[in-house]
């Protein structure tokens, strides 16, 4: 069953990457700094896996530096390379002080395709946890390694595992703004959209195959979808004055859009193919940037009817907004985590633009980042992690942080800014 699902998935990126175009390597190329942990992590050893120094792609490379990048995990030594099929001294892995390792083997197949095997051990209570066989292209290859990274974060966190996900960030360069996917790790870069008018607001389609956005390319805010698999893209709000903030709804029928058709900007609720419009906010303020709730029957929105901007959440049928945030005055960009829980958002208080998480259960407020001009949280699919935008060397760029605070990344690329990031959802 695991097997069936991951080949499934990896069709399913195959498709999606054939819709899209890559970018020059001296714009695509994304950094990772590490510069957090978690307070307490996983010691694993990972050994080479025989055979893959045949293929283009190495094995092991991506899933170190997956499983490192985590923040949840400390890399054992692992020594000599072991096959997927050798005998474990579970007690020699423990003096080394690794209480999981991953083994495994890369064998090229006469198609063409290369069969990657590997097994995963807990050494501590001497039983093995997982094991995968993965027929694989040569150009999935990594995307072969991210799934087995995200198999032996799941098996020893009980987590589902994000490093098999893609990102979408737009990026301006000169006069030319590009919206851009990538893997989760920054690499495969690849361009689904150049403008030379600015491009904001991307929004990834719950199956993972289309992203809304909104452009300015008719001199106004307009409302598109990008089909990532055909390159098709469609209007889906283009009503008079400004449209814009589209959020997908959990099942992918519709979207929550901002606009100002009937005067001050309120939030709608649209079908993905531009039908069906319909409004649900009436306030005299400015109520903005909807954002569904997990299960679909509500929304959260920025809006400044009490005065300054803070976080609403309404009904989908419709009924009286309640005030979600309270704690200072300025409060916007609402994003709910996967399970109804947490509510990431962006604060300025002193001056300083921060990312802030708020736990719906109890009340508690968490500030996530350090910086000043932080913006467009957006969190992983698993709920553990939160990327956003912010700045560094006057330059934008992207941070992630861990839900705990904990955990803390940050991505630049070489030249020109990067902006207004989101997470792609797990590929089913």
């Amino acid at each position: 069953m695991i097997k069936a699902r991951y080949l499934t998935s990896i069709a399913a990126a195959t498709a999606v990457v054939a819709g899209l175009s890559f970018a020059p390597a001296s714009q695509a190329q994304i950094r990772f700094e590490i510069t957090g942990v978690g307070a307490s992590q996983i010691p694993i050893a990972i050994t080479a896996f025989p055979g893959e120094e045949s293929a283009p792609q190495q094995i092991t490379s991506v899933v170190k530096a997956d499983l490192a990048r985590s923040g949840i995990f400390k890399l054992i030594d692992n020594g000599d390379a072991l096959s997927d099929s050798s005998a474990i001294n579970y007690g020699d892995w423990q003096k080394r002080g690794a209480n999981a390792l991953a083994v495994g083997s890369v064998t090229r197949l006469a198609d063409g395709r290369f069969d990657v095997r590997y097994r995963l051990f807990d050494t501590v209570q001497s039983s093995q946890l997982s094991a995968l066989s993965i027929g694989a292209q040569p150009q999935l290859l990594r995307l072969t390694a991210h799934k087995i990274a995200d198999d032996i974060y799941q098996k020893l966190t009980g987590i589902p595992g994000i490093f098999s996900t893609r990102i979408s960030y737009v990026t301006k360069s000169g006069g030319e703004y590009r919206l851009e996917v990538a893997d989760a790790d920054g690499e495969g870069t690849q361009v689904a959209l150049r403008s030379n008018e600015p491009i904001i607001s991307p929004s990834w389609s719950p199956d993972g195959t289309k992203v809304a956005y909104v452009s300015f390319e008719m001199k106004k805010p307009v409302v598109y979808i990008q089909n990532l698999v055909t390159r098709q893209r469609s209007i889906v709000a283009n009503f008079k004055g400004s449209n814009s903030a589209p959020a997908w709804s959990p099942d992918g029928s519709r979207l929550a859009v901002a606009l100002t058709r009937d005067g001050l900007t309120q939030v709608y609720v649209i079908n993905a193919d531009g039908s069906g419009l319909r409004r649900l906010t009436n306030s005299a303020g400015i109520d903005t940037e909807p954002q569904f709730s997990p299960d679909g029957g509500s929304i959260y929105f920025t809006s400044d009817r009490s005065g300054g901007p803070q976080v609403y959440k309404v009904g989908l049928d419709g009924g009286s907004p309640q005030r979600v945030t309270f704690n200072g005055s300025y409060n916007i960009s609402p994003r709910i985590s996967p399970d109804g829980k947490t509510l990431a958002f962006i604060s300025r208080r002193d001056g300083l633009f921060q990312l802030y998480a708020l736990d719906l259960t109890n009340g508690q407020e968490t500030r996530l980042s350090d910086g000043g001009r932080d913006q467009s949280p957006s969190f992983a699919p698993n709920g553990k992690y939160i990327m956003y935008a912010t700045e560094s060397g006057r330059r934008g760029s992207l941070a992630v942080v861990s839900v705990d605070g904990r955990i803390k990344q940050r991505l630049t690329t070489q030249a020109g800014d990067i902006r207004e990031p989101t997470w792609g959802p797990f590929m089913k």
